[in-house]
């Protein structure tokens, strides 16, 4: 199965459908499978004295609260109901992530299909169980989480109604940008061997390496974070691609896709027309009678070079003790060597 590629769009709209239209476009075009927002009522989410994280100061007006700074990112009703009908047109499917109760109802009565869990929302059990409730595909973010909190996580899905084979769990960091030391890639291997779950990665590192080497162990699904423009106004846009990234991404993770093939070791079929050319093959050196006995003397190939140990010790029962060039031991036999040495 194809590895299923999310374009990141998050909170990169800046709070105007045009570009969130142009997000739209730019994902399409990078041949990504879906394109994702976020949804969220900020009298919801955080309370208006709540500060932001360092990295969303560093990158928006320090002195604003977070309160403020999302306020004017949120996406009403019918924004939600123009971009569906935008990416419908575009052919590219839309999902976004709820972050409360209201959003998850929205979302669902929208009729989407498959619900993105946001790192910050593993521990939140009530939350966990409505998006469990709706038995929908779940695509599971494990940013900032322990083993044991993504089994608990796991286990009320699944107990509040959710199919475990409909669950993809996301190895995550969720700093932005993410330093490589901190990505753990190994860790995704740990979740699918700990949970037997389909497993992917939602990278927020800078550039493309990382997605391309979580295909490469076996994601099934990547989820990275692009912008129209990395100098924007705006949390996360300095972290995101860029549209020519982006598209760079996804044509390489869709070559490693090719590239891994299937476990059989055989000849492919764009190099069986060289066994015949590069492999050796025997030829006659000179004419052969029928019913000749064939030796040496009469056919060739590209000869090997022994050094022969010159002394009666080294025939044996009718072999020549020698070594090759490697210096390995070996034993030739006397008749496929009487034209190349004389006999002792």
């Amino acid at each position: 199965m194809s590895v299923f590629i999310i374009a990141e769009a998050g909170v990169n709209h800046n709070g105007s459908v045009d570009l969130a239209k142009q997000l739209i476009d730019v994902a399409a075009n990078s041949g990504a499978n879906a394109v994702k927002f976020q949804s969220f009522k900020a009298e919801n989410l955080v309370a208006k004295n709540t500060q932001k994280a360092e990295y969303q100061k560093q990158t928006t007006n320090a002195s604003e609260s977070q309160f403020d700074m999302i306020k004017k990112l949120e996406l009403d009703m019918e924004t939600h109901k123009e971009l569906i009908a935008y990416c419908q047109e575009k052919d590219i499917m839309f999902l976004s992530t709820p972050f409360d109760h209201d959003s998850i109802n929205l979302l669902s009565d929208l009729g989407m299909q498959i619900f993105k869990i946001a790192s910050g929302e593993i521990t939140n059990l009530p939350y966990l169980r409505h998006v469990g409730s709706l038995n929908k595909q779940i695509v599971l973010s494990t940013g900032m989480s322990s083993l044991k909190e993504v089994e608990s996580a796991l286990n009320v899905l699944i107990n509040s109604g959710s199919l475990k084979e409909n669950i993809t769990v996301l190895h995550a960091n969720t700093m932005y940008p993410t330093p490589m030391e901190d990505v753990n890639l190994n860790a995704m291997l740990t979740i699918h061997k700990e949970f037997d779950v389909n497993v992917g990665y939602s990278d927020h590192t800078l550039g493309i390496e990382v997605d391309i080497a979580a295909v490469a162990m076996g994601a099934s699904c990547i989820e990275k974070h692009f912008t129209l423009d990395k100098t924007m106004d705006g949390p996360d846009h300095k972290a995101s691609l860029e549209p020519k990234e982006l598209k760079a991404m996804v044509n390489a993770i869709r070559n490693i896709e090719k590239a891994l093939g299937s476990s059989k070791k055989k000849p492919s079929s764009s190099e069986s027309a060289n066994i015949e050319i590069a492999r050796k093959s025997i030829i006659a050196s000179q004419n052969i009678k029928k019913g000749d006995l064939l030796r040496l003397r009469n056919y060739s190939k590209k000869p090997e070079v022994y050094l022969l140990v010159s002394s009666e010790k080294s025939v044996y029962d009718g072999f020549y003790k020698a070594i090759k060039p490697s210096g390995e031991i070996v034993l030739l036999n006397i008749a496929m060597c009487e034209l190349a040495v004389p006999r002792l």
